[in-house]
């Protein structure tokens, strides 16, 4: 899978920008604050609808517009489509294929495959379990477009549901109490679905992540430590991936803590409470893991979601956003050495020598508005 073009309309900082794109490694090059991320986040958004780098849509249109449209042609197994999706903040997003609108801007999903590692990454590791939770659910999505849909359902039902806890909390523990079992049920069967495929998920990952962590991590000692990733759920699951088992589980659980749920009014069990647990070796990796550790853990999950999105026999595309600057010359050696016969990757990056050699390819300089090919000198 590779993008060969891409067009942008009142996109972060470009008015307007065609911009001609080759499979292979594509490098683009330029100072700070020129637009080179806003570049590879484009082509990020058609494939998740959303951004690496901020939660809304409002930064992604310039200043001064009220809506961005982003364009790309997308190759895959030697067939042409045209994706377009129109953000406009405070209305619902517009998505086309082929000029031909769709239904609902979520069936843009699984056009187009993207995994990305940014410096953002690092809080895979060190930060909370929302940023680890958030990763699943965007690795799940990738790999299965309808899930976007379980999950938009689940968090409508949880949202919900705490209203309705919240209002028991103030009137009493036995108000509403017929329409949160409606509540419950629903948040139990998302909640189940959700859980399962996660599960499922993290078992599957678990081999690409220790492979990648191996082959990207330094030669200390430290850095050989095995990397593992576990789930944790919120409650004493049951040792089943079967999704039937899990949702009767997570029912159950809400039933027995409901006093508890109303007396805090928030919901204590499910999905959006779980963690997934990091560790090198049999030490946690947030807290005990080095700074160099850390990256490569981050790195080790991203190269670990893109091996496994391949193993389901697709290539996405790969995009290193401003990421060797962190990374020391092995690091960097084997991440390139790692990557470098994926079917695309796109690199940014200031400066030009932090990229190894064998990552270098087509390079764009970017400056000033405007994206060239180096060397062209129209």
């Amino acid at each position: 899978m590779h993008v060969t073009r891409l067009s942008l309309h009142d996109f972060r900082s470009y008015p307007e920008l065609e911009l001609d794109l080759a499979p292979g490694v594509g490098t683009f090059v330029g100072s700070n604050g020129q637009g080179k991320t806003n570049l590879v986040e484009a082509i990020d958004y058609l494939a998740t609808l959303g951004s690496h780098r901020v939660s809304s849509d409002a930064p992604l249109v310039r200043v001064g517009a009220d809506r961005a449209v982003v364009r790309a042609r997308v190759v895959r197994d030697t067939r042409e489509a045209v994706l377009e999706i129109e953000i406009t903040p405070g209305r619902a997003n517009r998505a086309r294929v082929n000029r031909a609108p769709l239904p609902r801007t979520r069936d843009l999903l699984g056009w187009v495959r993207s995994v990305v590692f940014s410096p953002e990454d690092l809080a895979l590791v060190k930060g909370d379990p929302g940023e680890r939770r958030r990763f699943l659910d965007a690795l799940l999505v990738l790999r299965s477009p309808r899930m976007a849909g379980v999950r938009a359902d689940y968090e409508r039902a949880l949202r919900q549901r705490n209203s309705l806890l919240k209002s028991a909390r103030a009137a009493g523990r036995n108000a509403a109490l017929g329409t949160l079992d409606v509540w419950d049920e629903q948040l139990a069967a998302f909640g189940g679905e959700i859980l399962a495929a996660r599960m499922r998920l993290v078992d599957e990952l678990q081999p690409y992540l220790a492979d990648s962590y191996a082959a990207v991590a330094a030669s200390a000692a430290a850095d050989r430590a095995q990397a593992v990733a576990a789930y944790r759920p919120s409650f004493d699951a049951p040792p089943t991936r079967d999704r039937a088992e899990l949702t009767q589980a997570l029912a159950e659980q809400m039933r027995v803590r409901r006093g508890e749920e109303i007396d805090r009014g928030v919901s204590l069990v499910g999905p959006h409470r779980d963690e997934l647990v990091l560790s090198l070796g049999e030490m946690p990796a947030k807290g005990y893991a080095s700074h160099g550790e850390s990256w490569s853990f981050a790195l080790a999950l991203r190269l670990g979601s893109y091996d496994l999105v391949r193993a389901d026999g697709d290539d996405p595309i790969l995009v290193l956003d401003d990421v060797f600057a962190e990374l020391d010359r092995d690091r960097r050696a084997h991440l390139a050495e790692r990557v470098v016969g994926a079917e695309q990757v796109l690199v940014t990056a200031a400066v030009a020598d932090d990229v190894p050699e064998q990552l270098r390819g087509r390079r764009y300089v970017v400056g000033d508005g405007s994206v060239k090919v180096e060397g062209d000198d129209g």
